[in-house]
Formats: structure tokens, C-alpha cells, sequence
């Protein structure tokens, strides 16, 4: 019997394509699509081979003959792009067909997006309403996170991407699969070295406040802005990591009382990182933090959306703090 683990299903994770030259040398077969059969429920596990897939479809009478898919498979490069996950697909049809529709994401079921800048707590509360994932007690303490910190938090360790589980899904297998999916990112993009005397784990921490205070159109300044201001020892004084600590996540201003807070989140009080990362970033921040933008700024402001400007000089700044108030109170960030 296969294990719950095994059974899971990751919808980001290309499924890999195994197959023997041997299927070439016999004729294969194949349903006619003018009568397809009803819609099965097809479970692709996390890291299946195309051999693999095959033989699923036939032995759920999907296809006539795995042989036959294989086939398909090698002549069609998108099939690599096959998501793990519960597939409603129609039975007896072709295996061209088959393909098609295995790449069809509106049939995956149970569907489940994790957005960048989310943070932990998000991920676990939209895995609780999923129908796929079992419910029972859970401790974010049980999944290892992507890198190892004082800590033991998994924040910043999940991908943000679109998964799809099996029927039954633990929490805890759920969250091994996304951190899981977050390790392959990481060594694709160059994490695990850091960037100069920073470790993988502070650049993390790093990209999720950058995924926060910026967009994708920023990053980069707004990374170099950071590195900056640690560089000579400035507190980062960050409306996001303040909101994180309060629950106030999404606000667009900081109250004078809120930077008094007492939590070594608050970096307007204290100096240097956050202990843990305040949001799972995307791929984009973490590249931009890893190849910041070249600058001496200690200052950005959003003036109006769209409009994030740069600068050193503090006196600039506070002329650019005045415009934001007046955008505030004007309901331009409405």
C-alpha cells in the first residue's frame, strides 16, 4: 500500500518524462474520441514519470493502451507540463486528448493558490478550508522550513504557486510539499549562497520584506535600500514588519503609537533583520534581493500607486512624505 505521502499531489511540480525507447517497436492503440466514456477522478502524484502516467490513465480506462500515451508524450513537449494533482478527465478516450485534457488546469480540483507576500498563517487557514486536506490537530513545528534558524519558523519557506492535493492531504504533508517546492526554487535562482556576508536564511528575510514594500517594478531599489541601511548600522524602520507584528498587514499608513511597539519585529525600535522572514516572497524577490539595483539610497516612498521614489537625501524625502499625506487623505490609495 502506498504511503499518504506518496500520495501527494503538488500542482506546480513538472512531472518528469521516464520512458524506454522500447516503446517504439510494437503498434499501439488508442479509444476513439467520438465516444468518450464518464469523468473519473485521476490522481497524478508529485514527481511521476510519463511511464507512470500512463499506466494510470490505462488502468483507470481512460486510455486503451499506456503504450500508446507514451508515445504521444514524446511527441509533444507541453506534456512535461503536466501538474500533480486530482484530475476530473474523461475515460475512453484518446490518448492525444488525454494529454490535452491532464493540461487543462480547470480540472484539477481542490485547487489552491498561494500568493506571494502571504504569510504562514495564511497558507495554514486556506489549507484548513480546503475539502482535500484532513483535518486534525497540526503544529507548524512538525515541517522542517527551507533553511534552519534560532527560531524554528517556517514563515517565508512556502512557494508561493498553485497546488493540488489527493483526497486526504495532512496539513503537515501539504506544508512538506510546498516547502519542498520552495527548495527547488531556491537552488534554481542561487539562494543557498547568499549574497555577500548574508546568509540564505537573512536573504529570505530579506526578500519578504522587499515582496511587501515593493513591486515587482522596484524590488531591486527597494533590496538596495535595505542592504544600504544595514550597511551603516540605520534601523530599517519598516512599516511591514510593524504591520506583521500588529495583525495589520495590507494598511497603507503607520500610526506614531504602532512604531512604539513592543516586539523585535518593530524595526523602527529595534536594529538590524527581524528574526524570521514576515511574508513567503515570490521568485522575483528573492532574485531582486539577491541582485539588488545599484544606489546609495536610505529612502522610498510610494507618492501615489505606481509612483515609488528613491532617494538619500532625508530633506527630499520628507517633501515626498507630504505629497503621500495629501494622496492619503485625498483617497487616492483607494
Amino acid at each position: 500500500m502506498k504511503s499518504q505521502k506518496a500520495k501527494l499531489a503538488v500542482a506546480v511540480i513538472l512531472v518528469g518524462i521516464l520512458i524506454s525507447a522500447s516503446v517504439f517497436l510494437r503498434p499501439h492503440h488508442d479509444f476513439n474520441d467520438s465516444k468518450p466514456g464518464p469523468i473519473a477522478q485521476i490522481s497524478i502524484p508529485d514527481g511521476a514519470t510519463g511511464t507512470q502516467i500512463a499506466h494510470i490513465l490505462a488502468d483507470a480506462g481512460v486510455i486503451k493502451e499506456a503504450q500508446k500515451f507514451i508515445s504521444e508524450v514524446l511527441k509533444d513537449p507541453k506534456a512535461a507540463g503536466i501538474s500533480p494533482g486530482v484530475h476530473n478527465i474523461s475515460t475512453h478516450i484518446s490518448s492525444k486528448l488525454a494529454i490535452e485534457q491532464l493540461l487543462d488546469q480547470k480540472k484539477l480540483q481542490n485547487v489552491l493558490k498561494v500568493i506571494e507576500g502571504e504569510t504562514l498563517s495564511d497558507v495554514i487557514s486556506k489549507l484548513k478550508k480546503n475539502d482535500h486536506i484532513s483535518k486534525g490537530s497540526f503544529s507548524a513545528a512538525e515541517v522542517k522550513p527551507l533553511y534552519q534558524n534560532s527560531s524554528k519558523s517556517l514563515e517565508g519557506s512556502i512557494f508561493p504557486a498553485q497546488y493540488s492535493f489527493a483526497p486526504a492531504t495532512s496539513v503537515k504533508d501539504a506544508l512538506t510539499a510546498m516547502v519542498s517546492r520552495a527548495r527547488a526554487n531556491a537552488q534554481s535562482i542561487g539562494l543557498a549562497a547568499g549574497y555577500l556576508k548574508y546568509s540564505p536564511f537573512q536573504v529570505l528575510t530579506i526578500a519578504s520584506m522587499v515582496q511587501i514594500e515593493g513591486d515587482p517594478a522596484s524590488f531591486a531599489k527597494v533590496a538596495r535600500v535595505i542592504y544600504n541601511r544595514l550597511s551603516i548600522g540605520m534601523p530599517l524602520q519598516l512599516n511591514s514588519t510593524v504591520q506583521y507584528a500588529t495583525n495589520h498587514r495590507g494598511r497603507i499608513a503607520l500610526s506614531i503609537n504602532a512604531t512604539k511597539t513592543p516586539s523585535l519585529y518593530n524595526t523602527y525600535l529595534h536594529q538590524g533583520l527581524p528574526p524570521t522572514p514576515i511574508s513567503n516572497p515570490g521568485a522575483a524577490a528573492i532574485t531582486a534581493t539577491l541582485h539588488p539595483a545599484d544606489g546609495d539610497w536610505l529612502y522610498f516612498i510610494t507618492v501615489k500607486p505606481g509612483d515609488t521614489r528613491f532617494t538619500r537625501d532625508f530633506a527630499v524625502f520628507q517633501d515626498w512624505t507630504t505629497q503621500f499625506n495629501k494622496n492619503l487623505a485625498a483617497g487616492v490609495f483607494k
